[in-house]
């Protein structure tokens, strides 16, 4: 008996998540279509001007918005950012500063020290 090789795809919402791009700013073709591991790995090794471009000026989303504004998702919320931002946008809330940004910034560097704490807790745990 032979085994076929079958190409492992993927829905376009998947890989747009894969490429860090919102799925909405992607061309027709590309929303339309399923993504090969193969053309996902090329679109990663050699992004085309689309691909590029996005990944430059956005629109971002979410998760991309947030690290690159130093806060999580559920901060983004509560500071009101829902929808995917540009780059220009993003760099105009880190001129401007707001108070809800910087508060969540402080939350997400908590969170991160508590998170090195306990990872730092467990290795002597293990080494002990």
């Amino acid at each position: 008996m032979k085994s076929h090789q079958t190409s492992q795809t993927m829905k376009p919402a998947t890989a747009a998540k894969k490429l860090g791009v919102y799925l909405q700013a992607t061309p027709a073709e590309f929303q339309e279509g399923v993504v090969s591991r193969a053309e996902l790995n090329a679109l990663q090794t050699d992004p085309p001007e689309w691909l590029r471009e996005l990944r430059r000026n956005g629109p971002h989303p979410r998760p991309v918005v947030a690290a690159k504004l130093g806060t999580s998702i559920a901060g983004l919320a509560r500071g009101g950012i829902t929808e995917p931002l540009t780059t220009e946008q993003i760099d105009a809330l880190k001129e401007s500063r707001p108070e809800w940004l910087e508060r969540e910034r402080a939350t997400q560097a908590d969170v991160r020290k508590e998170a090195a704490r306990i990872k730092e807790k467990n290795t002597e745990r293990q080494d002990g």
